[in-house]
């Protein structure tokens, strides 16, 4: 497999050299067939969130003109790899394709932009979110016709991910549309350190357990010991083992509730 994907590297640099010192027509369309998959693969991640009116080969067929668009004007000499290169031009030529689509006046996006900053200057003065006759107000125009511009509005359909937004209209800093889309499964911060904070406390509180409650604590919920196992080990019966563990938790319950919620001790 090496030696294949040395091979191909070899005719791929072959290539470059044969279009770009010769302007080989041949050697160009075996460099766009070459990298046909990166252009799939750009297509892909834009085509997500699109309107179903958007077909993937639309964009696949953009992004290819891109892709045209970068072979003859990348210089090798820059040092550059081609493929950063590359991407660039295929988002670009897709994104210019999809604004040539888009109907919506230029007045609408301006008016969305107007009253983005209307709400987001209403929140911070009001303390809540502003209603219809409070944003009309602001924006000098009649209750009426901020309605209608919210309808027009409602039909700008397509958004870029990658499009920069800004935090704060005080703060430079800046994210993408992406980067405040909710990832479902990743975890809670605010539960994670609220659980580290209970196994820390937890731990500490095992520690200052008697020996005999700390070694049966140990042995039935980290080894997996029955309470006659248990028993066995500590060379007593299995009532007694019970009557330590019921101890243990009952001592541990009354040092960890002026630390953590109740719900997090059970019941």
């Amino acid at each position: 497999m090496q030696v294949e994907q040395q091979r191909q590297t070899h005719d791929v640099a072959e290539c470059w050299r044969r279009f770009k010192e010769h302007g080989d027509d041949e050697a160009r369309n075996e460099l766009i067939l070459a990298y046909s998959p990166l252009v799939k693969y750009v297509a892909g991640r834009m085509g997500v969130g699109l309107p179903v009116h958007v077909e993937s080969s639309d964009l696949v067929s953009y992004g290819l003109l891109g892709l045209i668009n970068a072979l003859d004007r990348y210089d090798p000499s820059r040092n550059i790899k081609f493929e950063t290169y590359a991407v660039s031009r295929i988002k670009g030529a897709i994104i210019d394709e999809l604004r040539a689509m888009d109907w919506v006046p230029r007045s609408v996006r301006s008016w969305a932009r107007r009253i983005e900053r209307c709400v987001t200057l209403l929140e911070n003065r009001l303390g809540r979110a502003p209603s219809d006759d409070e944003m009309a107000a602001e924006l000098e125009i009649s209750t009426d016709e901020l309605h209608a511009v919210l309808n027009q509005i409602s039909h700008a359909s397509i958004v870029a991910l990658d499009e920069f937004w800004s935090v704060n209209s005080a703060e430079p800093d800046k994210l993408t549309l992406i980067d405040t889309l909710e990832d479902v499964k990743a975890p809670n911060p605010v539960a994670e350190f609220d659980l580290t904070t209970v196994k820390e406390r937890l731990a500490e509180a095992i520690r200052r357990l008697p020996e005999r409650e700390r070694i049966v604590i140990g042995l039935y919920y980290y080894e997996g010991l029955t309470l006659k196992e248990i028993g066995e080990v500590l060379g007593v019966t299995e009532s007694r083992v019970s009557q330590l563990h019921t101890k243990a938790i009952l001592r541990l319950k009354g040092r960890l509730k002026d630390h953590v919620a109740p719900d997090s001790l059970g019941q």
